[in-house]
């Protein structure tokens, strides 16, 4: 997810040392709150500290302990195999140097024991990642149904290049808009949905990669269908380069970027159906930056269809027709990436207090709002951070126990639960 930091071999093997005690007895359960309270286990980082079951009980015990109520499994990382037992998607056996042989199913040992524990579960996958082009690892460099799927990237000297082939990207993005993505998405999304039983389900990498891509055959031929005319230069017409390679607006600039939000609005429409069909009481989730002004380029307009931030970049790159894309309310949670500079300051744009009450201003009431943090920022306020996301918001997430464990942030975050729980409390008095 987000901002990805690789776990060292030593950091790994000392873990899975230290977590041989973990509890299979009487775990610890997690208190009854008002407040969500998540730790995101990235699948990635954690991959080798978390081949152990006995590592994965030390470490739920902990987050238990320290005022977690729920945790956010990540079981289709960027690399595009998954953490589950599935019927079509390879399962994820070798990363990064570790090979697991496991034997038992990953994503429900994490459902038993979070059980047993009292923890709710948000079951998350990336969606549109399949690969990763540094190692050429991944589901569209093995099979050859993916070719002509990927994002072709429109690059400062004018070629197009598929996004397998980039290795500066890292992530090889399938083309959102295309149908036979789409499908492939929603099905492992109806799988899990089936095969499992959770609380949450987040959309993770449920966007474009960038200004870059797409810039396929397939998104000039649905482009001008949204136009309804056709576009005589393209990708000129969408933007040109000049010698920085800054974008220079063409005619077709603005309706573009509200074509390609209005593309993952509809599919995140679908997902919705999904879910209201095969578990109604599952909460449909989404992760994005807070900084939603920023992020028309991937297509992320997290707000409400009601909400009216665009008007303020008509001049720029929104249309009016730009906040109909917004999909906040096809949404139960939206939990808003808050990974800025400094904690405090209502009127400093680069705060997480600014960036939550902008959250909270542009959701509008659609869904529910948690604030969330990176546990690489902010090391000797982060128990500000958790404090302020739990009086601004209904909830936090920390991201990821992989920099929790590294920093020793426990106590930190327990002093920020612990003091924002106290004053709700008292001031329900």
């Amino acid at each position: 997810m987000k901002i990805r930091t690789w776990i060292a071999a030593a950091l790994a093997g000392t873990a899975l040392c230290t977590a041989c005690c973990g509890g299979a007895g009487n775990p610890p359960r997690a208190p009854k709150s008002g407040l969500a309270k998540y730790l995101w286990f990235d699948a990635e980082a954690n991959f080798a500290r978390f081949a152990s079951q006995d590592s994965i009980r030390y470490w739920l015990d902990r987050a238990v302990e320290t005022g977690f109520n729920r945790i956010v499994v990540d079981v289709k990382p960027v690399e595009g195999d998954v953490l589950y037992k599935s019927d079509f998607m390879t399962e994820l056996t070798d990363f990064r140097g570790t090979k697991t042989d496991r034997t038992w199913d990953y994503l429900q040992f994490f459902l038993d024991e979070a059980a047993r524990r009292d923890l709710e579960v948000t079951v998350s996958t990336t969606i549109f990642p399949a690969g990763l082009t540094a190692t050429r690892q991944g589901p569209v460099f093995r099979d050859a149904a993916f070719d002509g799927r990927t994002c072709i990237e429109y690059m400062p000297d004018g070629t197009l290049l598929d996004i397998r082939d980039d290795k500066a990207i890292n992530v090889a993005f399938l083309n959102p808009a295309m149908p036979e993505n789409q499908e492939w998405a929603l099905r492992f999304i109806r799988e899990i949905l089936s095969k499992y039983r959770f609380d949450g389900y987040a959309l993770d990498y449920c966007r474009y990669p960038g200004a870059t891509a797409d810039f396929s055959e397939f998104s000039r031929r649905e482009f001008e269908r949204f136009l309804g005319h056709a576009v005589e230069r393209f990708p000129e017409d969408i933007f040109t380069y000049d010698e920085e390679g800054n974008r220079i607006p063409g005619k077709y600039y603005k309706p573009w970027w509200e074509y390609r939000a209005k593309v993952v609005r509809d599919f995140i429409a679908r997902v919705r159906a999904a879910v209201d069909e095969l578990q109604p009481d599952v909460r449909l989730e989404y992760w994005a930056g807070s900084w939603l002004h920023a992020i028309y380029a991937n297509g992320q307009n997290w707000g409400s269809p009601r909400s009216t931030f665009s008007d303020e970049y008509l001049d720029t790159w929104a249309t009016p027709g730009y906040k109909e894309a917004g999909f906040a309310d096809l949404l139960d949670v939206f939990i808003t990436g808050t990974y800025l500079e400094r904690v405090w300051g209502a009127d400093d744009n680069e705060s997480i207090e600014y960036g939550l009450n902008r959250s909270l201003r542009d959701v509008a009431g659609d869904c529910t709002v948690y604030g969330s943090l990176y546990a690489q920022n902010h090391l000797d306020q982060f128990d500000d951070a958790v404090y302020l996301c739990l009086k601004k918001t209904k909830g936090v997430m920390v991201f990821d126990i992989v920099q929790v464990i590294e920093h020793d942030l426990w106590d930190s975050i327990k002093r920020g639960i612990d003091r924002a729980e106290a004053e709700i409390a008292n001031e329900g008095k």
